[in-house]
């Protein structure tokens, strides 16, 4: 396990905003879908570059 919490907490956020895209698609919000799909994968990527 790292000791990089921030890089944790980048991942977690990112699982959420994941859920939030999904839960916003099936909503039938398809803007905000991909704005939120959109920063999904910012913080997964910023979480394994920071790892």
């Amino acid at each position: 396990m790292t000791s990089n919490w921030t890089a944790i907490a980048m991942i977690f956020v990112g699982l959420f905003l994941i859920g939030g895209a999904y839960s916003f698609a099936r909503q039938g919000i398809k803007v905000g879908a991909v704005l939120v799909g959109a920063g999904a994968v910012l913080a997964l990527v910023a979480g394994v570059l920071w790892w």
